[in-house]
């Protein structure tokens, strides 16, 4: 009778969207992952991309050899090169910030987030970008969105690859013309 009873409770998991067949015959181990990977990763983008950010997230959450990688930017590796990064973005737009869009998604080591966000430049010229730069203070304004994967390894995100509408927000800045 308890076999047959764990199968019918795994196929439902499973037919909910809910669990993998892994996650629905380990739910314990596997759920609680998933769980604390997505708590991780919901604090890191509220620290780490929200406003205020606190820098000392990147000590604390980031992997001492983090891949922070956006079609934007250069892609950066390690933790001092992460917060360089940031250090400039938040520099060049102090108010700088994005939030989640939708609720996270889990499986395994990996946690997906949508969000949206942006700034305005007001600081020093930024020159980040793979496609031009901006002068001091500009003024200009960017808003944009994207998708992001995340991968959580022993505790700590080792990767954030992300693919955003980086076309739009160089329009907005200035430095993609529309057709």
């Amino acid at each position: 009778m308890f076999a047959k009873d764990a199968l019918v409770a795994t196929a439902g998991l499973m037919a909910t969207g809910n669990a993998t067949l892994a996650e629905a015959q380990t739910p314990g181990a596997t759920s609680s992952k998933i769980l604390d990977n997505k708590a991780l990763v919901g604090r890191w983008f509220k620290e780490f991309w929200g406003n205020p950010w606190n820098p000392a997230i990147v000590d604390e959450l980031a992997a001492p050899d983090m891949l922070l990688q956006y079609s934007l930017h250069a892609p950066r590796r390690g933790r001092a090169d992460v917060r360089a990064f940031m250090i400039g973005f938040r520099a060049a737009f102090p108010d700088l910030s994005f939030a989640g869009a939708a609720d996270l998604i889990a499986e395994g080591d990996y946690v997906v987030g949508r969000w949206v966000g942006g700034g305005t430049h007001t600081g020093p010229a930024f020159s980040d970008f793979l496609l031009g730069g901006l002068p001091a203070a500009s003024g200009r304004k960017m808003r944009f969105t994207g998708t992001t994967v995340l991968r959580v390894k022993n505790g700590k995100i080792a990767e954030e690859v992300g693919l955003d509408d980086g076309l739009t927000a160089l329009m907005q800045l200035g430095l993609i013309r529309q057709a």
